[in-house]
């Protein structure tokens, strides 16, 4: 059996979730699948995939395994439009990873539309609040909130973020006073798990120079950002969240910034890809397709937020 072939195998079938899901995406047998896999298996010498009826896992093996599969079909692939000389043309599979709610609310429309346009190109976007290793994960293009410190990486600052308190202008009438983080003691709060749960830290104050701890005793707390603004919106509350994921409900009047003068320096938002994937055609027409439409959008939610 030849090896490129039965990794193409094992990748679809961590990327389908199930054998079954690999033999109908590759149009083969369940029967084959399973004997690629055993394939690959004995030529490395370890267990790769714990299978049961139900459902598959990576062995530790496995995980370093697959890894080192995506970078080699991935310059497999390159070498093969190389070959054809196919330089200028965008084409193959391109792979994208973004923040759940930046990549659901901003990047996705901007990726159907550079389909759309490149009909050789195939993407995956992997939504994903977790910073992941481009090149061990096989990812071509990400979305990135944070201040960078790999310098292998090639990026292109499109914007930035705040993160913001924000509650609804009905809440805010009849709630106590909020003059300074202190008073989020008196107040109702709702608390994103990704931000912390005992307390919410803000900038020193210029008197004393420490960095300010806020106890605080939420009334609900949620792991999602939707289910955080929902509530918010709907005046149960305070909540913390990045500014461009309240844009829109700032502007409808739904949802006012508070304590604005309190608020951490903002984060840089930049587009990254591994050193050397820029020469890549379906990279490059990616960038050069969504760097300006990311940058508008990003700067349209930071205007819609100006000012708290």
């Amino acid at each position: 059996m030849d090896r490129i072939d039965a990794m193409r195998v094992f990748v679809a079938t961590l990327d389908e979730g199930s054998l079954a899901g690999a033999a109908r995406k590759l149009g083969r047998s369940p029967a084959a699948i399973t004997r690629a896999i055993a394939f690959l298996e004995n030529h490395v010498g370890v267990q790769l995939l714990h299978r049961t009826t139900r459902s598959i896992h990576l062995s530790e093996a496995g995980e370093r395994y697959a890894a080192a599969c995506r970078r080699v079909l991935v310059d497999l692939e390159e070498a093969d439009m190389l070959a054809a000389s196919e330089r200028g043309a965008p084409r193959g599979l391109l792979t994208i990873t973004a923040p759940l709610v930046s990549g659901a609310k901003i990047m996705r429309p901007i990726l159907d539309a550079f389909l759309a346009r490149e009909p050789a190109v195939r993407a995956r976007l992997l939504l994903l609040d977790r910073t992941v290793s481009l090149v061990e994960e096989g990812i071509d293009v990400a979305l990135r909130i944070a201040n960078l410190h790999d310098s292998s990486y090639i990026a292109t600052r499109i914007g930035e973020v705040r993160k913001v308190l924000c509650a609804a202008p009905a809440y805010l009438e009849a709630a106590p006073p909020l003059e300074s983080p202190a008073d989020l003691a008196r107040h109702r709060c709702i608390q994103m798990t990704s931000f912390g749960q005992e307390s919410w830290n803000f900038p020193p104050e210029k008197a004393t120079g420490a960095v300010r701890h806020v106890a605080i005793e939420p009334r609900l707390m949620v792991n999602t950002v939707e289910a955080a603004v929902a509530s918010a919106v709907e005046g149960n509350g305070i909540t913390r969240v990045f500014s461009y994921q309240i844009a829109d409900e700032v502007a409808a009047g739904k949802l006012r910034i508070v304590l604005a003068d309190a608020e951490p320096a903002p984060l840089p938002v930049h587009l990254i890809t591994p050193e050397g994937r820029l020469s890549v055609p379906k990279v490059r027409a990616f960038f050069d397709f969504a760097g300006p439409q990311l940058k508008a959008e990003f700067s349209r939610r930071q205007i819609a937020c100006a000012g708290g």
